[in-house]
């Protein structure tokens, strides 16, 4: 061997000999009585030699290149100019010829003729197995007795949450009392909140501000301070049993109020917030009382009552004065708006308002009175309501046609119409207009469509339907033209489920709610691959594919459907229960917690009349802030929405034809009181992409404005080119191109169908009925291959734990199981 490597070689056999005596360890510590000397021999002898290879190889390479060229050289080979990695190569394959240590000599001289050597080897291996596997279950028992033991406090805590809130009431009321009287203060009034108290009163008194701040933190602190005082015996008051046994079991001693603390502590910060945010409703009046009366849970809850009571009457007095201060305001509303947007005056039309909430039946009475009529018009804010009125009238014997932006269908001898709701003609006259969803009349983008049929509907008889929530801005809008109103309510009480939903628990006749295509596809494939039956409902769903997977549902074909917010407007299905496995949305701008509005109308979609007595909802988090929500009274919408209308862009005309000045002056108007301007976002983002081109030159400002305004999803890159393409087509008087249609996924089908759809606005806006027709064909064809592909199962992308990789659960929030954030290193302080 040469000079050079000699000092690797005596390395590589250190590093060889401990790593056979780390492998005599594990050897011996899987056997339970002890081996001979010999028969690990026998048994690794093959290891051993592999071993000293591996050792032998992984360092010799370390050695300096110019130690490598001389060893080859000295055996024979010309390495000048050779490439690093090549001689790297030939490097290792001349050393494995090297002649090994003799490992056998050295581990008889240490083990055969020291028997007691292996004697103590294999005690110690032993010994330290033993240990570690014992060290291993008591942290896996510990670890099991904390997960336990955090259900039971979250199930405590979320069960017995009133009878903590009057624990907590009767001590903050009484430590408030000694405070007012201490301080001196003399309240305002008697119906003076505790948030008044504090965001107000101690403003006012010390007229300091940093002192009100305080404040708040001093009672919050005061809240978790008694938490932690009472909460330990509290809460071993409403464990069970068994838990403290598996304490004593776990951790070889009793479970003490350290310790609880300790695991209870982000609990009791959680409920903390509850609790300060709860009693910020109270009245002053009422805690300071609380004092006088020593604390006993039946006595302090009828007291609770009492003044909860009280304080719904003072609130309903509060809100009747409200109330008709509001329709004060409403009626002074009609005289300040502009000439635009003023209801025509003098029209003698017959307004019929059908409020309600949802699954009341308010759409088919609606329906019912135009059928009887000799003409009429639906109209739908989605499609796919649209295609269904439009097949439920033919169905029964009423000729109608259908007409939205992207088909027409039109039966013979027909004198009624289903429309999307931007598919009205101010000039047609129909004996009864059914306009449909008018609360959407709010709607920054596409609430002026709404506003537009309300006012300038030419007809004998109008029928609008809207959620409560929306009645008084409708009256107000609708001023002293005669008006008729109906409400609806309930006939199928709804029953919120007090236990938070999991995903197992799934049944027939289940709607689960969420915000994503993504998540809807994600649960669908786990319900499928736990061979449950399922429907889908997504927003960009093609309309035809979402009837079929609503047919599915209706005819037992599926008992299971899975669906986005998209489920709450018009849907009528057989549903026994909604479930919201997510509490909050993506709205565009930011993420958000639902409205209570959205979860009414979403919920009220459960328990269909005639099928079922009682509709249910589940929530899979925050049951309490979901129940709040699905119970208490909407605010009434303040405003309606305008737009740009023909009479403006024509008036606009006179002054300019450049759209990115009519952009600039609809910034600069100031919208009437009691209106929204629609945000113009999609139009002008479509604007820039001809800005300054032929088309803008060759289009007159109105028929720009139409093509800026249409109804498609411009967030799409593709269908953007596509709409410019489209639009150089017209200007330069060629046949339109064709959309490009791509089929090897379900996203791109669904993105085709759009394309088609895109078309289709242009070719009816151009009176291309007879091309048309084919393309509804080719967009059928397209909804039909995604229908095929969710009805044969959807495979998601898997998420996984970034530590282990495990499968996370559908939804799971964090990048990381349970397990592993459970078993992290817990930072004290």
């Amino acid at each position: 061997m040469s000079i050079q490597l000699e000092q690797y070689y005596h390395q590589a056999v250190e590093r060889a000999k401990q790593m056979i005596v780390d492998d005599i360890k594990h050897y011996l510590e899987q056997k339970e009585t002890i081996p001979t000397y010999e028969q690990y021999v026998r048994e690794r002898g093959s290891f051993i030699d592999q071993l000293w290879l591996n050792a032998w190889l992984n360092t010799a390479v370390q050695a300096p290149l110019s130690d490598k060229k001389a060893y080859l050289e000295e055996r024979g080979f010309d390495v000048e100019g050779v490439a690093k990695k090549l001689l790297n190569k030939l490097f290792r394959t001349e050393i494995r010829d090297i002649e090994p240590f003799d490992f056998f000599s050295w581990l008889d001289d240490k083990y055969a003729k020291q028997q007691n050597e292996w004697n103590e080897a294999y005690q110690s291996a032993r010994a330290n197995y033993e240990a570690r596997i014992k060290k291993q279950e008591e942290r896996e028992k510990r670890r099991k007795f904390i997960l336990k033991l955090n259900f039971y406090l979250n199930e405590i805590l979320s069960e017995n949450y009133e009878e903590l809130y009057l624990r907590i009431r009767y001590l903050l009321g009484s430590h408030l009392s000694i405070e007012i009287d201490q301080k001196g203060m003399v309240l305002s009034s008697d119906d003076i909140t505790f948030a008044s108290y504090l965001y107000k009163e101690t403003e006012l008194a010390h007229n300091r501000y940093f002192y009100q701040e305080n404040l708040i933190e001093q009672y919050e602190d005061l809240i978790l301070h008694q938490l932690m005082d009472f909460g330990p015996n509290w809460l071993k008051s409403h464990l069970p049993e068994h838990l403290f046994e598996e304490c004593e079991i776990s951790y070889q001693e009793p479970l003490s109020d350290a310790f609880l603390q300790e695991v209870a502590y982000e609990y009791f910060l959680d409920v903390r917030d509850d609790l300060f945010e709860d009693i910020l409703e109270e009245y002053v009046s009422d805690l300071v009382k609380l004092i006088d009366i020593p604390f006993d849970l039946d006595t302090h809850k009828e007291i609770f009552e009492r003044n909860i009571t009280e304080r719904k009457e003072r609130v309903e007095k509060e809100k009747e004065e409200l109330r008709r201060q509001k329709e004060e305001e409403q009626r002074m509303i009609e005289n300040i708006f502009g000439q635009a947007y003023h209801l025509s005056p003098g029209r003698n039309i017959r307004y019929v308002l059908h409020v309600g909430e949802t699954n009341t039946g308010k759409t088919f009475q609606a329906i019912q009175r135009m059928k009887e009529a000799n003409s009429g018009i639906y109209l739908a804010p989605l499609r796919l309501l649209a295609l269904e009125v439009f097949e439920k009238l033919n169905n029964e014997g009423v000729p109608c046609n259908l007409k939205t932006g992207e088909e027409e269908k039109v039966v013979e001898g027909a004198n009624h119409l289903s429309a999307t709701v931007e598919m009205l003609r101010e000039k047609d006259f129909y004996e009864i207009i059914v306009i449909d969803e008018a609360q959407m009349i709010s709607d920054k983008d596409r609430g002026f469509s709404w506003y537009k049929a309300i006012t300038n509907a030419n007809a004998e008889e109008v029928h609008i339907i809207c959620s409560f929530h929306a009645k008084w801005m409708i009256l107000q809008l609708l001023g002293n033209s005669n008006v008729e109103v109906h409400e609806y309510h309930r006939d199928v009480p709804l029953e919120v489920e007090p236990q938070l939903f999991r995903l197992n628990q799934t049944t027939k006749g289940d709607a689960l709610v969420c915000f994503s295509r993504r998540r809807v596809l994600e649960t669908a494939s786990e319900l499928q691959r736990s061979g449950r039956r399922v429907s889908m409902i997504y927003g960009s769903m093609p309309p035809e594919t979402r009837k079929k997977q609503i047919e599915r549902f209706n005819n037992g074909e599926t008992t299971v459907i899975v669906a986005t917010d998209a489920i709450g407007m018009g849907l009528n299905l057989p549903i026994r229960r909604i479930v919201f496995l997510e509490n909050d949305k993506f709205d565009g701008t930011r993420r958000r917690l639902l409205t209570s509005q959205e979860v009414k109308q979403i919920a009220g979609r459960a328990g269909r009349r005639g099928i079922y007595d009682i509709g249910k909802v589940a929530f899979t988090s925050d049951f309490k802030t979901m129940t709040r929500l699905l119970e208490q009274a909407d605010e009434p919408l303040r405003g309606f929405a305008i737009a740009p209308t023909n009479a403006v862009l024509e008036r606009f005309q006179k002054y300019s034809r450049k759209m990115r000045m009519f952009f600039y002056l609809w910034d600069q108007f100031k919208s009437p009181e009691g209106t929204k301007k629609a945000t113009l976002y999609e139009e002008r983002m479509l604007y820039e992409l001809v800005e300054d081109t032929i088309i803008e030159a060759k289009l007159s400002l109105p028929d720009l404005y139409g093509f800026l305004h249409l109804p498609f999803s411009s967030n799409e890159p593709s269908l953007r080119a596509q709409w410019k393409k489209t639009l150089e087509a017209i200007v330069d008087g060629v046949p339109l191109p064709d959309p490009i249609l791509k089929e090897s996924g379900l996203e791109e089908l669904e993105l085709s169908y759009k394309a088609v759809g895109l078309h289709l606005l242009f070719l009816y806006k151009l009176g291309k009925q007879t091309e048309a027709l084919y393309w509804e064909r080719v967009r059928e064809e397209i909804s039909e291959k995604v229908h095929e592909h969710l009805k044969s199962g959807i495979q998601p992308t898997k998420r996984v734990c970034k530590r282990c990789g495990k499968n996370l659960p559908i939804g799971f929030s964090f990048a990381i199981c349970n397990e592993c954030y459970f078993e992290r290193p817990r930072r004290r302080g």
